[in-house]
């Protein structure tokens, strides 16, 4: 005899709901959109550029992943209304520069700080973000001096508007370098009631014909950002040229040979194959005979 099975109501109307919950759970998964973050920061060179470096980045399960080839728009922000001052598009790693061409491109408030926003306005996969910078505009005015036969470079550091020295406030020195700057003078260098700092420069620290570039960076401050002044000076010690590139060496190019390279192993191939043909020469008169 062959049993009927009965299911009860109620387990009939829990597997509909976990059915329907499955579903609308995958639906939803499937329009969710990732969270994008964006980092930005204000670096101004003194008499150079200035700009913005934006990096732009998703959280995607359980990796930070950074977010390529989007565009991100630039607004100034004053008294509650903005103005848009262009976009970027980020490259491969994420990340891009937006350049300003100078600092009369924006507009402060009453309280002479500026104020810019970067915006991306989401795409079908990504949602939208922004992220808000403020900053009030810095000078650093550097140069060096002699006393006592030592070298010092002397920074100080302003406010632009008020200009009022800011005291107490760390300025880094270094000595440009082709892959990393190379820090001088104490760890911390505080500005006087002037708003200077004076430090010493080293000795012995090698240059292209004596000539260092200092750097005096003002490092990612809340209120000013980050502010570099460059000084070029005759205060080193000429670097020895030590390249063999147009010398016949080991390690140079096959047109860049050393002469014993070049002639003892012919000689030494010349003389085998001379002896090669002395053999033979001599086992066909052998054969003749």
């Amino acid at each position: 005899m062959k049993k009927h099975l009965n299911f009860h109501p109620i387990f009939i109307a829990f597997v509909s709901v976990a059915l329907l919950g499955a579903s609308f759970q995958n639906l939803y998964a499937q329009k969710a959109k990732n969270t994008v973050r964006l980092k930005a920061k204000y670096v101004k060179i003194m008499d150079g550029e200035i700009y913005f470096d934006i990096a732009a980045a998703a959280k995607v399960g359980k990796q930070n992943l950074d977010v390529s080839h989007v565009d991100i728009y630039a607004y100034n922000e004053v008294n509650d209304e903005e103005i848009e001052l262009g976009k970027t598009t980020t490259n491969a790693k994420g990340e891009s520069k937006f350049v300003l061409p100078n600092l009369n491109a924006l507009k402060p408030d009453s309280t002479n700080t500026y104020t810019v926003n970067f915006s991306f306005k989401g795409n079908d996969t990504l949602k939208k973000a922004s992220k808000s910078l403020s900053f009030k505009n810095a000078d650093i005015k550097a140069k060096i001096i002699t006393k006592d036969s030592i070298n010092y470079i002397s920074a100080t550091l302003i406010d632009t508007d008020s200009t009022s020295p800011l005291t107490k406030t760390i300025l880094n020195i270094q000595v440009n370098r082709l892959f990393k700057s190379l820090p001088i003078g104490d760890e911390y260098n505080y500005t006087d009631e002037n708003g200077t700092i004076f430090v010493p420069i080293e000795e012995g620290i090698p240059g292209v014909d004596g000539i260092l570039t200092l750097e005096v960076v003002l490092k990612e401050s809340n209120d000013y950002g980050t502010v570099k002044a460059f000084v070029k000076a005759p205060v080193g010690v000429p670097s020895v040229e030590e390249s063999t590139f147009d010398e016949r060496t080991m390690w140079s190019p096959r047109n860049k040979t050393p002469w014993f390279l070049l002639i003892y192993p012919n000689i030494l191939i010349f003389i085998t194959w001379g002896l090669f043909v002395y053999l033979i020469i001599n086992l066909f008169k052998i054969s003749k005979s």
